[in-house]
C-alpha cells in the first residue's frame, strides 16, 4: 500500500472524546502515523508478523499495522475507555483483521512475558508519552519494548536520540529520522490551536539482532 492511500484511510480513525492530559493523550495524526508505519513496513516489520502497538490509545497505529498486512495487531493501553474506542475504529475500518485490544498497564508487560502469560511478539510499534506532564513517562515503554520484541518502532521528542541510545543498551537503535508532528489545541493549557513539534522516529533492534547489527557494523 502507497503512504499516500495509508493516510487517506487513517483521517478516518476516530481520537479521544475525553484526552485526559496526565497520560498525555494527543490523537496521533494521520499523516505521522501513516510515515511511521510505511518506514515499518518497508523495512519488513509489518508484513506477515506480529505486532504489538504500546500505549495504542484509540488505535490508530494498530489499525494502520493491520491495513498493511500484519498477520495479527495486539494494541495495550491502560484507559478502558481508548480501548473501547481503538476496538470502534479496528470494526469499522479493518472488520476482517486479527486485531485485538487489552487494558494493561505497559509496565507490567516485562513480568507478563517472564511469567509465560503474554508471548513476545515481532515488532512493537508505539507512540509514548514524551513527558511533558511527568519526566521519565517514555522509559517504561521503552523497557517493555526491548523486552516484548526484537524490533521496535517509537516516536520522541527531538533531541531524545542519545538518552535513548543510552537507556535501551544493549539494544541499538538502527535507524532515526526527524519528522513533524503537528498537535491540535486538546487542552485548557495549550495556547495555539495547532503547534508543529519536532520529534525522532526511532527504529530499535534488540536481542540477536543487536549482536547481528554490532557485528555488521564492525565488518
Amino acid at each position: 500500500m502507497k503512504l499516500r492511500k495509508l493516510g487517506m484511510l487513517l483521517e478516518e480513525a476516530e481520537g479521544f472524546e475525553e484526552p485526559d492530559p496526565s497520560l498525555e493523550q494527543y490523537k496521533t495524526p494521520a499523516s505521522l502515523a501513516a510515515e511511521f508505519l510505511h518506514m515499518a513496513y518497508m523495512s519488513g516489520d509489518i508484513e506477515d508478523l506480529v505486532v504489538y502497538d504500546f500505549g495504542c490509545g484509540t488505535g490508530i497505529l494498530s489499525v494502520g499495522a493491520a491495513l498493511l498486512g500484519a498477520r495479527a495487531v495486539v494494541g495495550f493501553d491502560i484507559d478502558a475507555t481508548a480501548i473501547k474506542a481503538a476496538e470502534k475504529n479496528a470494526g469499522r475500518m479493518c472488520p476482517d483483521a486479527d486485531i485485538t485490544f487489552r487494558w494493561c498497564d505497559i509496565q507490567d508487560i516485562p513480568r507478563m512475558i517472564d511469567e509465560g502469560q503474554l508471548e513476545k511478539a515481532d515488532t512493537v510499534i508505539m507512540n509514548p508519552p514524551f513527558g511533558a506532564q511527568e519526566k521519565g513517562n517514555d522509559r517504561p515503554f521503552l523497557t517493555a519494548a526491548v523486552k516484548a520484541a526484537e524490533v521496535t518502532y517509537s516516536i520522541h521528542n527531538k533531541g531524545s536520540l542519545r538518552f535513548i541510545e543510552k537507556f535501551i543498551r544493549p539494544a541499538v537503535v538502527t535507524d532515526c529520522f526527524v519528522t513533524s508532528f503537528p498537535i491540535r489545541r486538546t487542552f485548557d493549557f495549550h495556547k495555539k490551536d495547532k503547534e508543529i513539534i519536532d520529534v525522532e522516529i526511532c527504529r530499535i533492534v534488540s536481542g540477536e539482532a543487536a549482536e547481528e547489527f554490532r557485528q555488521d557494523e564492525t565488518e
